[in-house]
């Protein structure tokens, strides 16, 4: 069984703004801090304390610049437990104080976050997680830090906060966070659930996002291509709804034995909510639970692109491949250009409806989209929405500056702190023509003082050459000569060679790209229905009919990788 000894909770700054001690007398954060940030950054979710006695293990989570720190002593604590119960903490703090999480809300409520925290673990021990049904035990309002100051005989002044967490009363005597004996009627019998659910306008959404990973080979294969969806659900209707979730596949997997079967076959590496009926999904593939009240996770999961018939070693494959995986733009890199070969080219071009025979073959397991994609800008509204297309293009260490970005469109900027070219085009400036961004890099002080002729620093630097070939080597004899000849078009061919080298090194070697589109999903993944089980449902009232609506999401964050 997991024993949680505290919880504390750090700004942005590292000041400690909650301190809830559940069980034993664990390690005080002026010793768990310090030993948790002398760890090389990115500091580790879950770190072992052997010097602290007893030894201790620290798991963190870090949401909203926030640090959510638990120390346990038992030997016997399931980590991935105790993670997901920092993750629960986290999201009843934002059901009850709002997103995003600021220090300042927590500590100008500490009231009802000592009874969440107090709610949701007791004497260590993981009870109630659940943020939704945290509503019918918490006690809101203005009168709560008043009904516990009563309830303990303390004066009507109000208690001080402190950065740690503890509150001082009137006089010597110090008080520890208490939790309020809330009179309550008895919780619904839903865990998830709160009781007596009560809405004037009975809605419900769906909204079902993908984010894309894709890596691209330089000659344009796909290597890799995988779409992470989540299905978000909002449910506001009164009562106790039982729900049913149709979704396709959008044709893929045709054949392949009935809806459902497809459905599962596509949708790997599923996790539900608990609300979700596992025997119905794996008898029927449908979604059919009772939901909790407001926004939540329904479902997440995982779908292969390329699939199992991913022709990886076919020679027809090309660069009109990437534009199969249904992404709104391909990328194309070519280094080394210029009459110095210091520049590189990044061309972004729209994909288009028509495939190469590679591509033919992967698009029975690709996205199928609802069209082409249209600008923000665009007067169908039925057609995908592409918007904020950015190109990052990763600079090796070794060069110094990027002076010269010329976007044909867009606007492009160099970071010297990341080390990256960011490109950006709005939905729509990207046009059927697509997009050129040329760039000039320039490589160390030493390299650049090679050139007969340049500018450093803003300054003309010029350098001479005394050995021109202008006769006045007559000094030397004629054997001696041709040996000298012989070693200075040596000398100078293996500099070029050298210099060749070093310019390449400056080149990139492969760009991301981040974009959004709405109104389509990479996989292909559609709801056909979502309907009310009214004989399952009670308590919604007569001939109700929800409002519902669907949006579908395609993201990538630096998702797309093509190499060069």
């Amino acid at each position: 069984m997991s024993a949680i000894d505290a919880l504390y909770i750090f700004d942005e700054h590292n000041n400690l703004i909650l301190d809830h001690v559940y069980t034993n007398r664990p390690p005080p954060p002026s010793v768990i801090l310090p030993l948790y940030l002398q760890q090389p950054s990115p500091q580790p979710s879950v770190l072992y304390l052997p010097s602290l006695d007893p030894p201790t293990l620290l798991y963190s989570i870090i949401q909203d610049n926030l640090l959510f720190i638990t120390p346990t002593s038992s030997a016997t604590t399931d980590p991935l437990v105790v993670q997901e119960f920092l993750h629960r903490v986290a999201d009843a703090l934002e059901e009850f104080l709002g997103s995003p999480l600021l220090a300042s809300k927590i500590t100008a409520s500490y009231d009802v976050v000592a009874q969440i925290v107090g709610e949701m673990a007791d004497a260590g021990v993981i009870c109630q997680t659940e943020a939704n049904a945290l509503r019918d035990v918490v006690e809101t309002g203005p009168g709560v830090l008043k009904n516990l100051l009563g309830s303990i005989g303390a004066s009507g002044a109000g208690p001080v906060l402190q950065s740690g967490g503890s509150t001082t009363g009137i006089g010597s005597a110090s008080l520890r966070p208490q939790i309020p004996q809330v009179q309550s009627a008895q919780g619904s019998a839903i865990p998830w659930r709160r009781s007596n659910v009560r809405h004037t306008s009975n809605e419900m959404y769906v909204d079902l996002v993908e984010s894309l990973s894709v890596t691209i080979a330089p000659s344009g294969r796909p290597l890799a291509a995988f779409a992470n969806g989540s299905i978000a659900f909002t449910c506001k209707v009164s009562g106790v709804p039982d729900l049913l979730l149709n979704m396709s596949t959008g044709g893929k997997g045709a054949g392949m034995g009935s809806q459902g079967d497809q459905l599962r076959r596509m949708m790997e590496r599923v996790v539900f909510h608990p609300c979700v009926r596992l025997s119905r999904w794996n008898s029927e593939g449908i979604l059919s639970f009772v939901p909790p009240d407001g926004r939540f996770a329904l479902c997440g999961y995982e779908v292969d692109l390329l699939g199992s018939e991913s022709p990886l070693t076919s020679a027809s494959s090309g660069k009109n491949s990437a534009a199969s995986l249904g992404l709104p733009a391909t990328i194309e890199v070519n280094t080394g250009l210029g009459t110095s070969g210091a520049e590189f080219e990044v061309r972004l071009a729209p994909s288009n409806n028509s495939t190469s025979t590679a591509a033919a073959s992967l698009q029975s397991n690709l996205s199928r989209s609802a069209g082409p994609f249209k600008s923000t800008s665009s007067g169908d509204p039925k057609a995908p929405a592409l918007e904020n297309l950015t190109v990052h293009v990763p600079i090796p260490a070794g060069v110094r500056n990027v002076p010269d970005l010329r976007p044909s469109r867009g606007e492009a900027s160099f970071n010297p702190a990341e080390g990256s070219v960011e490109w950006r085009i709005s939905g729509k400036d990207f046009g059927p023509g697509g997009a050129v961004l040329r760039c000039t890099v320039q490589g160390p002080l030493s390299d650049d003082d090679e050139d007969t002729s340049g500018v450093l620093n803003g300054m003309t630097a010029t350098t001479y050459d005394y050995d021109e070939d202008n006769g006045s080597s007559t000094y030397q004899t004629q054997d001696g000569g041709e040996e000298q000849a012989t070693a200075n078009g040596t000398g100078s061919a293996a500099r070029s060679v050298d210099k060749a080298e070093r310019k390449r090194e400056l080149m990139p070697t492969s760009a991301t790209l981040s974009f959004s589109v709405k109104g389509s999903l990479a996989s292909g993944l559609k709801v056909e229905s979502l309907l009310v089980d009214t004989k399952k449902s009670r308590g919604l009232g007569a001939e109700l009919k929800p409002y519902k609506g669907v949006k579908y999401l395609t993201v990538s964050r630096k998702g797309v990788e093509v190499r060069c």
